[in-house]
């Protein structure tokens, strides 16, 4: 019950890292929605491993196959049902590890929690199931543009390399231009030259993703658990390596007075909203047609390439050494799953709200 995601759009997904397939069940999903299955690919291009050389070599095509949900190339209303092969899985290179607790990852407390654990690369606990929640996040897109409702999400900062806060004036058309996922070219060839050095060096680095939603409808959320933050906070923090979220003016926020940090109401011309969005889009846990803007801070990734000391599951103390395929950055690719979770919690959420309209 804990691998589904959502309420009237419901995500289910299953498959590990290094078995047969990812995949996913999305039901809820409204019908006669056009499905294009080459918006899929794109987006699933996105996040698929092996795309730059500031990224894990890991060769994963991601080719989508659709199962059930889709007729005539429109969407049914019944559930869909998808899978993602893994063809390049090399569970062997695992087996010198199947018995070594891995520094942050999730080895020791699966083990402990259900008393055997998948040690092919994390199985459940990999990003590799990411790649389900992009086909959703996809579907959800399709949903969302008959809205009008956009969503950006972008790289802003990675180690001490970083964008300037404000968001305007960015343009999100650039965001994909570089493989490192940020709108600001003189800082992505900043933060490409260094993650070269910390891949270099057998070591990893964390950062943030700044994410936009525009033209988001007013009145979604539902006080008092339902919040909308909350939920996208609740997304973002599900994504393996998320530390922490924050939206509006966040943390920046407690050097301000109240005075100072309030949207003030105002009448432009007949059409009441705030001059300015500290807020982030969301007051009282319910959007009000600003933009809505959040940040999602990643950790470093676990796996790195340098020698750490450890215990194995008889305790003994251990030196690990791992020369598998890993990024030394997550974020150039949880842009993308970034921009599915959001997505899912938008559609969701518009559709929570039509259940109250007779």
């Amino acid at each position: 019950m804990f691998n589904s995601f959502g309420n009237i759009i419901r995500l289910t997904t299953f498959g590990e890292s290094h078995g047969k397939c990812i995949g996913g069940v999305l039901d809820g999903y409204p019908s006669g929605i056009v499905i294009d299955e080459a918006f899929i690919a794109r987006e699933m291009q996105r996040r698929r491993p092996g795309q730059s050389e500031i990224t894990t070599n890991r060769n994963e095509k991601d080719d989508v196959e659709i199962l059930s949900g889709v007729f005539n190339g429109r969407s049914t209303g019944a559930p869909i049902a998808y899978v993602v092969w893994n063809r390049d899985a090399r569970p062997d290179e695992y087996e010198k590890v199947k018995s070594v607790y891995r520094p942050s990852h999730a080895d020791y407390t699966y083990q402990l929690k259900y008393g055997i654990r998948d040690y092919r690369g994390g199985g459940r606990s990999s990003a590799r199931e990411t790649s389900a929640r992009s086909v959703a996040g996809a579907l959800a897109k399709m949903a969302l543009k008959q809205l009008g409702i956009e969503i950006y999400a972008f790289t802003s900062q990675v180690g001490p390399v970083k964008m300037d806060r404000d968001y305007n004036g960015v343009d999100f058309d650039l965001i994909d231009k570089t493989p490192v996922r940020c709108p600001d070219m003189a800082v992505a060839e900043r933060m490409i030259e260094y993650l070269k050095e910390i891949k270099a060096n057998g070591d990893s680095i964390g950062g943030t993703v700044s994410c936009v939603i525009k033209n988001c409808p007013i009145g979604l959320g539902e006080p008092v658990y339902m919040k909308l933050h909350a939920q996208l906070g609740n997304a973002m923090l599900s994504i393996n390596a998320a530390k922490a979220f924050e939206y509006g003016d966040g943390f920046d926020g407690i050097e301000l007075t109240g005075s100072q940090q309030n949207d003030v109401f105002y009448n432009n011309h007949g059409y009441i909203t705030t001059r300015t969005n500290h807020s982030g889009g969301i007051q009282g846990g319910i959007s009000n047609g600003q933009d809505i803007y959040f940040r999602v801070l990643f950790k470093p990734s676990a796996t790195i390439s340098k020698s750490q000391h450890t215990v194995n599951d008889k305790g003994e103390q251990v030196d690990l050494k791992v020369n598998g395929r890993h990024d030394p950055c997550v974020l150039p690719r949880a842009v993308p799953v970034v921009e599915a979770m959001a997505s899912l919690v938008l559609l969701d959420f518009y559709l929570l709200d039509k259940t109250r309209q007779l």
